[in-house]
């Protein structure tokens, strides 16, 4: 929901969840870990950052800074592709956005264009981290199958154990996507769709680049030891060709002029998401006081929080 802060003209979007559904589902450790991404996002530039939390005992709310350019399906719907410009400063964007969180020791495991946000400056802002691993630094990895399907690294198909290595496969899905307005991999049928993901090269159109072919290629290799950003030295994708023309130190400290400029019209301007969402009415899920009395309110002990980190004008550099 996009919400105003009372007595001010300050813009928030809140991320409201139902307790019993999180119980039922077993999502309880998947929250508490979004909530810890959340606020560690706020000492990045190119990340989505918690304001606060608050519940009531039906709900759970998250209140986030309001990214008002939309995200990069919207974004890429009306253009149909990105020339190599713009994909290589979005790339980029999120790259500094992945390496942040890896060194913290967080594998994101849903990044997909949905998930990439504009800022009205046009910078990046990676969000939703219900699907985040924390702890996989220093050798500890994880084995647990989840993602979106066109987005899985072979290795969470195969379930084998990883670590970041699905999130520069992933990124690499992104640059494919973005350049050509498709996912590398298309079926019909799940099955098919991961025996290509795990088996098949990759499509390359003809038109693209060489620069954009080889970092296609480099991030989608079907062994993680041999992908880009996997050696144990993730500054090699940071030089790699197809960033030849981006200082990633002025990148990262928002200095660098982004190739496109959303249009923003005023702050509660909500026109770069799709309407399917926007005409929707702004209304809380009733429910019965017998699922209410029957929630374990011990599971969200501690869960209302203000993040002291949190600045809504922040510029990180």
């Amino acid at each position: 929901m996009l919400a105003e802060k009372k007595g001010t003209e300050k813009m928030y979007a809140i991320k409201v969840l139902k307790k019993y559904a999180i119980i039922e589902d077993d999502y309880v450790d998947y929250i508490k870990t979004e909530k810890r991404i959340l606020a560690l996002a706020a000492k990045h530039p190119f990340l989505t950052a918690l304001h606060s939390c608050f519940q009531s005992p039906n709900l759970l709310f998250f209140v986030m800074e309001y990214i008002k350019g939309g995200d990069l399906v919207f974004q890429l719907q009306q253009v149909g592709k990105f020339d190599e410009r713009r994909t290589a400063f979005y790339a980029a964007e999120v790259t500094l956005a992945l390496q942040f969180l890896h060194r913290h020791g967080v594998v994101h495991r849903d990044l997909k264009l949905e998930n990439v946000l504009l800022d009205q400056e046009g910078h990046c802002k990676l969000a939703d981290f219900g699907l985040s691993k924390e702890g996989i630094i220093d050798g500890v990895l994880t084995s647990t199958t989840c993602g979106s399907i066109y987005y899985m690294a072979p290795e969470i198909l195969e379930e084998l154990k990883y670590g970041a290595s699905v999130d520069w496969w992933t990124l690499g899905v992104l640059i494919y996507e973005m350049m050509t307005g498709q996912p590398p991999f298309e079926a019909e049928k799940v099955r098919d769709l991961c025996e290509l993901i795990i088996y098949a090269e990759v499509p390359v159109p003809i038109w693209l680049s060489r620069n954009a072919v080889l970092i296609i290629q480099a991030f989608l290799k079907k062994n993680p030891a041999d992908r880009l950003g996997c050696s144990g030295d993730e500054s090699e994708i940071r030089r790699h060709i197809f960033f030849r023309h981006l200082n990633f130190e002025l990148l990262e400290s928002r200095r660098v002029e982004p190739p496109f400029l959303p249009t923003v019209k005023n702050p509660k301007n909500a026109s770069n998401f799709d309407t399917k969402f926007t005409r929707k009415d702004p209304v809380l899920s009733s429910l019965s006081n017998d699922t209410i009395s029957s929630t374990n309110q011990d599971e969200f002990a501690g869960f209302s929080f203000i993040n002291k980190n949190f600045s809504p004008d922040r510029k990180i550099f």
